[in-house]
Formats: C-alpha cells, structure tokens, sequence
C-alpha cells in the first residue's frame, strides 16, 4: 500500500531565501500526522507545493501515489487543504460555496454530504448567509467544509482553529477524529502545541526548511522532554552549579526545574534549601510538548 504522503529531496527557493532545504517526509494512510515548526520554517511553502500551489524547485510529491505535478487531477481529487489565511469569495452564501466547491471536482447533487458537514462544523444556521457576513471563527469553518466537500482521502489543516473560540475547536476536533476514525489521513499543522500532543500520533519538526525531528509522540515527549518541578521562591537566592543545570527557566520568582525521575524531587529540594530558598508555592508537571519543541528548536 502506498503512503498517503510521499515527499522525497523537496527544495524551494524564493530568490535568497531557501524556504525548503530538502526535506523528506513519509505519511502512511489512515495517520493523524503533525507538521510543526515556527514561523518561517517552511510548513506553508510545503503544502502549498503539495497542493500544487507553488512547484518546487526540486524533488517529487505524491498524494496516495500520484505526482502532484506529472497526475495532477488525480492528486487535487486525493487532498484537501484548510489554508491558513481566510480566503473566500465575497459574493455567495455558504451553501452556494459549498456547491460550487464540489463543481470544481465534477462533483453534481451533493447537498446530502453538505448538510452533514454543516452539521457537523456548527454552520448549519450559516448555510444562507453570505460569507462577508460570518465572524472569523465561523469563516475559519466554512473553509474546513469547503477542503472536505470532496470527500478527499488526505486532508490537510494548516492552523484550522486560530480565531476558533474553544467550544467551537472542540467540537471541530471530534469531526475531525470522526474522520480520522474513518480511514482519512489528517496532517495538522498548529501553534497550540497541546493539540498536537492530543491528537497526532507522529510528528515532524521544521527548521529553516529541514526536519529536525520525525518520531512518535510519545518517543519525542520521553526524548526530549522531563518533568517539572515548578517553585515559587519568597525572595531571589543563588543555588549550586549542579542545581542551576536542572533549571529550565525563571520568571522572576517562579522557577521551572526538570527531572527525570521522581526520587530527585528530594534532591532538589534540599538542593533549594541548602541555598536558604523559602517555598511559597511548588507544583509538580509532567512532560508536554512544548519542552520537546523549545528543546529541538534550541538544539539545532
């Protein structure tokens, strides 16, 4: 079985800029994928070369076994993308929207499909209002209606909840899994890192346009990332070399500690102590992705 994805020695540069440094990314069919990275890594220059957007200087693509570029219909009829800029057209409600989507596919009597999405995203009472008129969350839905009308395999999000207020993400995420469940390949890219914790079971890093780490999330969280120990210190105190390597950072008087095991939790408090630190507040974390990103972003 081919993968959903296939990207293999993918450059692309935009004159001095080089947005993509060859990257190589395998996604298999039926994955809740993460592609993360900060601003300017390369994730929106990746998907739009995946969706034909943009046409790399280099390197091949392939959406459940077709080229993007040489079996192109036959790649756009596989992939759904959310953009992550709000792009519509002004002059159409949302179900003629929805309609004319479909068209583009060769797609005719599809409003059965249609009502279900609208269900499903909350858009149901939006279905004849024209998209001027929808607040951002709800604009942020109607292109998520609009990537799946479709039906396509591989659905691609790239931050498909900024603007989304949390009761609304929430209910977009159990679709979302729904769809996931169902057999569709998800690749999600997003700032809220706790999301892609939750919901993808492998992840990929960019930086400058290059992977910098590809693994489960679950190898990542115990590569990468400790356990906190969280202090809030009554006055400043300066601690012993061997303490101040356990410091993951300050902010003024909350402290953030790592460690590994739990049976050092003692040492760092009598390490803390030694010191002639007073404890206010203290609290206990465990690993999360956000310390993995920070710490792959620093290491490279």
């Amino acid at each position: 079985m081919s993968p959903a994805i296939r990207i293999a020695g993918v450059t692309k540069r935009f004159r001095s800029l080089q947005a993509l440094a060859g990257v190589d990314l395998e996604v298999a069919q039926g994955e809740f994928f993460g592609l993360l990275g900060p601003n300017g890594a390369g994730k929106t220059t990746l998907i739009s070369s995946l969706a034909g957007l943009a046409r790399p200087d280099s390197g091949t693509l392939e959406v459940m076994g077709h080229d993007v570029v040489r079996d192109y219909r036959a790649a756009r009829m596989a992939l759904g993308v959310v953009p992550q800029e709000l792009v519509f057209d002004p002059f159409f409600n949302v179900r003629e929207m929805l309609r004319i989507q479909s068209g583009y596919f060769g797609i005719r009597n599809n409003d059965d499909w249609i009502d279900e999405i609208l269900h499903h995203l909350d858009l149901t009472e939006k279905a004849n209002s024209n998209m001027r008129m929808l607040s951002g969350g709800m604009k942020r839905r109607a292109l998520v209606a609009q990537a799946l009308v479709h039906r396509p395999p591989v659905i691609v999000l790239d931050e498909p909840t900024a603007g989304v207020d949390v009761e609304l993400r929430h209910g977009l995420w159990q679709f979302i899994r729904k769809l996931n469940q169902d057999g569709h390949t998800i690749v999600l890219t997003t700032h809220y890192l706790e999301e892609a914790e939750s919901l993808c079971g492998r992840i990929a890093m960019l930086k400058a346009g290059r992977i910098v780490a590809l693994d489960t999330t679950a190898n990542l969280l115990q590569r990468f990332a400790s356990h906190t120990l969280q202090v809030r210190l009554a006055q400043a105190v300066a601690v012993s070399p061997d303490l101040e390597a356990c410091v993951l950072s300050r902010d003024g008087l909350q402290w953030t500690l790592g460690f590994d095991n739990f049976d050092e939790v003692g040492h760092l408090l009598a390490g803390l102590k030694s010191a002639g630190a007073e404890i206010v507040d203290m609290a206990l974390g465990k690993p999360d992705l956000e310390q993995v990103f920070v710490g792959v972003m620093n290491q490279n």
